[in-house]
């Protein structure tokens, strides 16, 4: 995997950027605010997480609306390139492929992690319900004892998926070959193009 970076430009509107780091931030604080009591760190964590919780909820709303009504779907879809891109990096004749901002492996991690917050995000919501919050009372007869074990599970499987996940971005993002992008993610500009016709042979 190759980054064709002769192109460069806006590859990042100041939104986006304000969305990423947000979430970045939120992600960070919820996972220390659920794992360092786990490691016998005692703090009153609880408000912490479900702030926190509630930041992420309106952050990730307001991706949302900037899918819908400004980017759309199209960039993010896998299609027959991307096959033909992870087909040809296995075999080693990765070349000749469609110029697209987000490459195979790009669009893969996004989906994962899509999978990855929304699971946490839902179950984090319904778990609202069982606490008290200056909005409203807790009510965990809302569901039975085995429902909410499930929510519990789907919670915190989730919430290891996004802790890997988020190692797998910070390995990834500090590689030579990418800090490009990394910069792009912070200033805006950098390459248009994550896949290009640039793809050398290995």
């Amino acid at each position: 995997m190759r980054s064709d970076q002769t192109q460069t430009g806006v590859r990042h509107r100041w939104p986006d950027r304000a969305f990423h780091w947000v979430m970045a931030a939120t992600v960070i604080v919820l996972t220390g605010s659920a794992f360092l009591p786990i490691l016998g760190i005692r703090f009153d964590w609880v408000p912490i997480h479900w702030i926190s919780g509630i930041v992420l909820v309106v952050a990730i709303l307001f991706h949302l609306v900037r899918v819908f009504a400004v980017h759309g779907f199209r960039e993010m879809i896998p299609g027959p390139e991307d096959i033909r891109e992870a087909a040809g990096d296995l075999a080693g004749r990765a070349g000749g492929l469609k110029p697209a901002k987000y490459d195979a492996y790009q669009k893969s991690y996004h989906w994962a992690s899509a999978i990855a917050v929304l699971a946490v995000t839902i179950t984090g919501v319904i778990m609202l319900l069982k606490i008290d919050t200056p909005f409203w009372r807790r009510d965990p007869s809302i569901m039975s004892d085995q429902d909410w074990g499930v929510v519990y599970v789907i919670h915190g499987l989730s919430s290891l998926a996004i802790l890997f996940l988020v190692i797998l971005h910070v390995y990834f993002s500090i590689l030579p070959e990418h800090r490009a992008m990394l910069r792009a993610m912070i200033a805006g500009r950098g390459p248009l193009f994550a896949r290009g016709n640039t793809h050398e042979q290995d």
